[in-house]
């Protein structure tokens, strides 16, 4: 997997970073099996710029796209820029949730094409852009986006997708104090739920120690449009999806601003793309839950639906 982030990071750390090249180099990876694999670039422009959204549909042996049952995993690279050019120079923090998400598709088209289908399909969503805006945000600075929350939604959070891992830089706080990466709980139609232990088992096989979770407030999994504080964006697409979501952050034990360059660690946005794979080889042959399916249903009959929460409120 570290060769696939030492590939993507040098394709991302330029400012002619594109949503193209991305594709062409993906396209390069899969070999023989280029024309199974749906790739697509998007360019969509915002108040402060454009991006480019990119998706990439890996199919399974007995996934939906061939005609097949198996759950599809989403796996969405959240960030709000590669690079904050002009004014600063170089790859950004921010980056690392989209060169993990890109490294995993990597990965997956190059298992394909040397005989490795998982079971399920994956769908990878994510954008570049190389040089966003910045914004304010205690303790340190966030990276901005050219373009608004709901156009990250509309672009990534797909009706294919079973289940979502939202994978996100999560340095800018003093809430998860550990260098590597950690797993929020599950969170799903505006409930915070107990965190998977499938995931946590997951996460001490790849990861070689304790499952590291990081806590989450109920403003958290709310939409950013209502201008209340949230640890990060980590969670947004909580809010335009039915199914569930776990955030997978990569963590720092300081403080460090989304826009620092020079911040990045290649073996942890390699960790995080591994333990992405392996959620996905899971969940795709059935053997990993994201939430109890029958205790969120009784959580609902008892307390009623907090959809109101994935809203920007009153």
């Amino acid at each position: 997997m570290l060769k696939h982030v030492l590939d993507l990071l040098d394709l991302l750390d330029d400012p002619a970073a594109s949503g193209d090249a991305v594709v062409a180099a993906l396209r390069h990876k899969a070999g023989r099996r280029a024309s199974d694999v749906t790739l697509t670039s998007t360019t969509v422009a915002g108040d402060k710029g454009s991006t480019d959204f990119v998706t990439v549909t890996v199919p399974g042996s007995r996934g939906k796209s061939v005609g097949g049952d198996a759950p599809t995993l989403g796996v969405i690279g959240r960030l709000g820029g590669l690079g904050a050019r002009p004014e600063l120079i170089g790859y950004v923090s921010d980056g690392d949730g989209a060169t993990a998400a890109l490294s995993l598709a990597a990965k997956l088209v190059e298992m394909l094409d040397r005989g490795d289908q998982l079971p399920g399909d994956v769908v990878v969503g994510t954008h570049v852009c190389p040089n966003a805006p910045t914004r304010p945000h205690e303790p340190v600075p966030f990276m901005d986006s050219p373009v608004d929350m709901g156009a990250m939604n509309d672009n990534e959070v797909l009706p294919e997708m079973d289940a979502i891992v939202s994978i996100d830089t999560t340095k800018g706080n003093r809430v998860i104090n550990h260098r590597g990466i950690a797993i929020s709980p599950t969170v799903r139609q505006g409930y915070i739920l107990p965190v998977s232990p499938d995931l946590v088992a997951v996460y001490e096989s790849v990861c070689g120690i304790a499952a590291q979770v990081f806590p989450l407030s109920t403003q958290d999994i709310t939409p950013y449009a209502n201008g209340l504080y949230h640890i990060n964006s980590i969670l947004q697409p909580a809010t335009a999806a039915s199914v569930p979501v776990v955030g997978l952050a990569l963590t720092a034990e300081t403080a460090v601003a989304g826009s620092a360059t020079g911040a990045s660690h290649e073996t942890d946005i390699a960790l995080a793309a591994r333990y992405a794979l392996e959620v996905a080889k899971a969940f795709g042959a059935g053997h990993l839950r994201f939430h109890d399916e029958a205790e969120f249903a009784r959580l609902v009959e008892l307390y009623g639906p907090a959809t109101h929460l994935q809203t920007a409120g009153r």
